[in-house]
């Protein structure tokens, strides 16, 4: 399952937007990124040439199996960290925008060792 940080960000948007809209376009994804649609038009046709989306011919965007497991893999790395930074005191705006440098670049094993962490002490 290995991706670049790019595909990353676009496929954890697709399950983002797709959770608030009942289809997602180029358009949203583009305006939600602030991206140009000419740029998440390159980035569709590698995440499509790699079978993490499939494209409707009315331009709806879907995340297959295998986009749907890397887009909820990071949404949970983002939520969690954010949350984690949050609790130690680091205001919203910064613990968002680390949040999405870290789960990039976080080994799943440390990852896990976070979230055991941040569970256990939420428990106390």
């Amino acid at each position: 399952m290995k991706t670049n940080e790019s595909a990353e960000n676009y496929l954890e948007t697709i399950l983002v937007l797709s959770q608030k809209k009942p289809v997602v376009r180029g358009v949203d994804i583009a305006e939600e990124l602030g991206f140009k649609k000419s740029s998440v038009s390159v980035a569709m046709k590698n995440l499509r040439e790699k079978e993490q989306i499939r494209v409707t011919p009315e331009g709806y965007i879907y995340l297959t199996d295998s986009g749907r497991a890397i887009a909820e893999m990071i949404y949970e790395r983002h939520q969690l960290l954010s949350r984690g930074l949050m609790s130690l005191g680091v205001d919203e705006q910064t613990a968002t925008e680390d949040a999405c440098r870290i789960e990039h670049v976080i080994s799943q094993e440390s990852f896990e060792a976070i979230k055991r962490h941040l569970h256990m002490t939420a428990d106390k």
